[in-house]
């Protein structure tokens, strides 16, 4: 472990100062975390706890509990230093094939009635791989069921909070983030009270009774040590992450070297345990989506490990990372069919900038049915978002245009080039012109931007027009200090369609996002959910088999928010938040993109289209 200390600060010092100050200026609100996260004092105290602990498997009372988000049996997530406001947390490891859980089920549910109203926090945490979220909530139903299981499928955060029996408990202050007592669940009580006065826990650790948990990947360290950067770690991260973390891309440092992932890694840990990276928020409990950018579960295993085993590289052998110190070509998908050039805006350094909506000449001269589309910003760091359509559709002015500038596709941070679904394409007339709807941010320098945008065309009309419809309420409400608040919109679908793509957008107070469908015969579906919503990646989920919905289906989208001093990305807790453009106000806004059933492009069977 000293070994990887003094490469992990050799590797900051000699290769990542400048490249963080680089970043940390040109990072904006829209990066907040990504510049949070990769800023020098960050770097370096993550660095430190994580070098500090030891051994992952070794956590002991005293030691600090490094951060981590889980989903709970319910679907909700819970982001252990997000409780930074409470008093107490305490976790009971369980597992629900045990005889013995109930009993401490029991206890730790007493202790939430007991503590909660004096900044008490309980969950249960489960690692069992043979468990599930359904088998849980049922034998949790028959209990209080107040506890929250936090559901850690792949072992990670059981390993490093090295759990080995149900019925054990860990209790951690939040002002330290020490781990202040572990043992029995009998012996937790005494030791929140002492956690709660500030005094030094003196309750001895009691005996844990219950089942033992089996840790797969427990006590394999020389086995961890032994996964190769070259073969594995290398290629993973090139099919992985390389694409945002290159020359020109959106990730704030390039992956084109072993220094530099070296150097960064502690940072990979903590990310991954978080869920921030990769960038990929659905709930995996529902639904398979074909742009799922995630890590499998394999990959984050062999990643975390590999990190805590010091990051080991072979002496021998090229960096397959340095293949890609390079920039990627300008268009992912080749030379478009046509280069739209939005004209140059200049961003000021700092205020707030209106919404800007320039109409672009369409020159094609012939009808064209779009198949794809991608935006190349210049400065990514000032592009909010920008939302593409044409001239002659209907703009209700109340809305800013909203409800019809999707037509052709949208931008927002995390940006990927856009495919239409196999078979299905936009028409582009030809005595259309292309509108645009374009939010800019100021980042603190003053520059001139421009956008292009790459169009690319079927030789051939497709068999079926793409639609799309926007979920919105201009009428939103947020109360102040509120942790938690929730507003919702349906539509009630006419027509038997066929859903391709669903896409989530709020602003930094956004904290949840879901779709839900209710169907004639009142059986209700889960399509889509965000339980954690991260504003820097929005994302359009592309349904890997369409679903469809037959007539007469309501669609309910709903947005959670958190306009609490907890959220570090609130400009301002104490007002009540209204709907608007700005990012400091709000929005609930859902786009679907969808197909009728009964349409095609052939002339006798068109609807006129918008």
């Amino acid at each position: 472990m000293p070994g990887y200390a003094q490469t992990v600060v050799a590797g900051v010092a000699n290769d990542y100062c400048p490249l963080i100050a680089q970043h940390a200026k040109r990072c904006n609100y829209n990066l907040y975390l990504i510049a949070g996260d990769f800023s020098m004092q960050r770097l370096l105290i993550a660095i430190t706890a994580f070098l500090a602990a030891g051994s992952a498997n070794a956590l002991q009372v005293g030691d600090r509990v490094d951060n981590f988000r889980l989903l709970d049996h319910r679907g909700a997530s819970h982001e252990l230093y997000y409780l930074s406001d409470m008093k107490a947390v305490v976790l009971l490891a369980q597992r629900n094939d045990c005889d013995a859980a109930a009993t401490s089920i029991a206890q730790i549910d007493r202790i939430r009635r007991q503590y909660r109203d004096r900044g008490v926090v309980t969950f249960m945490i489960n690692a069992d791989k043979a468990g599930n979220r359904d088998a849980i909530a049922r034998d949790i139903a028959t209990t209080d069921g107040s506890t929250p299981v936090l559901m850690d499928p792949l072992q990670l955060i059981s390993e490093s909070l090295d759990l080995r029996r149900s019925g054990e408990a860990l209790v951690i202050d939040p002002k330290s983030w020490k781990l202040t007592y572990r043992g029995g669940i009998d012996g937790a009580s005494a030791a929140v009270d002492s956690t709660l006065t500030g005094q030094s826990v003196t309750t001895r650790s009691t005996a844990v009774k219950g089942c033992k948990i089996k840790l797969t990947e427990r006590n394999k360290d020389r086995a961890h040590a032994k996964i190769s950067y070259e073969k594995t770690i290398a290629q993973m991260l090139i099919d992985k992450c390389v694409t945002c973390h290159r020359q020109g891309g959106i990730g704030p440092f390039q992956m084109s070297s072993y220094a530099i992932v070296r150097g960064f890694a502690p940072m990979i840990r903590e990310v991954l345990r978080t869920e921030r990276m990769p960038p990929w928020h659905a709930d995996p409990h529902y639904g398979a989506f074909s742009n799922d950018r995630s890590l499998t579960a394999a990959q984050t295993k062999t990643l975390v490990h590999w990190i805590e085993a010091g990051a080991p590289k072979s002496k021998r052998g090229t960096d397959p990372l340095a293949a890609y110190a390079k920039s990627s070509p300008e268009w992912a998908m080749g030379t478009p069919d046509l280069v739209v050039e939005i004209p140059a805006f200049n961003v000021q350094a700092t205020g707030s900038i209106p919404y800007q909506r320039p109409i672009v000449k369409n020159t094609l001269g012939k009808d064209v049915w779009l198949k794809a589309i991608e935006f190349a910003p210049t400065n990514r760091g000032v592009v909010h978002h920008i939302l593409g359509g044409l001239t002659g559709q209907k703009i209700t002015s109340s809305l800013s245009g909203l409800e019809s500038l999707t037509a052709l596709g949208v931008y927002v941070p995390g940006d990927v080039p856009h495919e239409l679904p196999e078979g299905t394409g936009v028409f582009i007339p030809k005595n259309s012109n292309f509108v645009f709807q374009l939010h800019y941010t100021a980042n603190g320098k003053a520059v001139s931007e421009t956008t292009r945008v790459g169009l690319y065309f079927s030789t051939e009309p497709p068999r079926f027009p793409l639609r799309n419809t926007v979920l919105l309420d201009p009428q939103l409400r947020i109360p102040a200090h509120t942790k938690e608040h929730t507003a919702s919109v349906e539509r009630v679908f006419d027509r038997d369609v066929l859903v391709y793509t669903l896409m989530a957008h709020s602003h930094v107070r956004g904290k949840t996002a879901s779709y839900v469908a209710t169907y004639p015969d009142g059986r209700k579906e889960t399509l889509l959910s965000v339980p954690f919503y991260d504003f820097n990646w929005q994302t359009s989920y592309e349904l890997k088999e369409p679903k469809l919905l037959p007539k007469g289906t309501k669609l309910v989208y709903s947005s959670g928010y958190d306009n609490s001093k907890q959220n570090k990305a609130n400009p301002d807790p104490s007002i009540e938040v209204r709907w608007g453009e700005q990012t400091w106000e709000e929005m609930i806004y859902g786009d679907v993109r969808f197909r009728y059933v009964d349409e095609t492009t052939a002339p006798t069977q068109l609807s006129a289209l918008p």
